[in-house]
């Protein structure tokens, strides 16, 4: 990267200026409007489109043990799958995937 302030400060100001205007698109321009029952549906799986792409890495390549997998983050990610997929619970799955993870991390050391 370059270490020149004005390209740095475009960059900033382009990406706040990018970030700004998705957020405003529908915050400021279709805020009131009542949405159609087609994309009310759509917005219902971002979520669960999102979530899974922050945790994955953390699981697959988690930094604390240098890139490499181990046992409790795989273990504990597993387990909270099966009890979210279970339960439908987001508490629940959260709460299993944590004790899992933290009482194998406990235990292995």
């Amino acid at each position: 990267m370059t270490d020149d302030p004005v390209t740095v400060w475009t960059i900033i100001v382009l990406l706040g200026l990018g970030t700004f205007l998705i957020r405003f698109s529908f915050l400021g321009i279709i805020g009131d409007r009542k949405l159609p029952a087609w994309i009310l549906r759509h917005l219902r799986y971002t979520p669960v489109a999102v979530l899974p792409g922050l945790v994955a890495p953390l699981v697959i390549w988690p930094a604390a043990t240098g890139g490499q997998p181990d046992l409790p983050r795989i273990s504990a990610a597993v387990a909270a799958l099966a009890t979210g997929y279970l339960t439908k619970s987001f508490l629940a799955a959260f709460a299993t995937g944590a004790v899992t993870l933290y009482a194998l991390l406990y235990l292995t050391g």
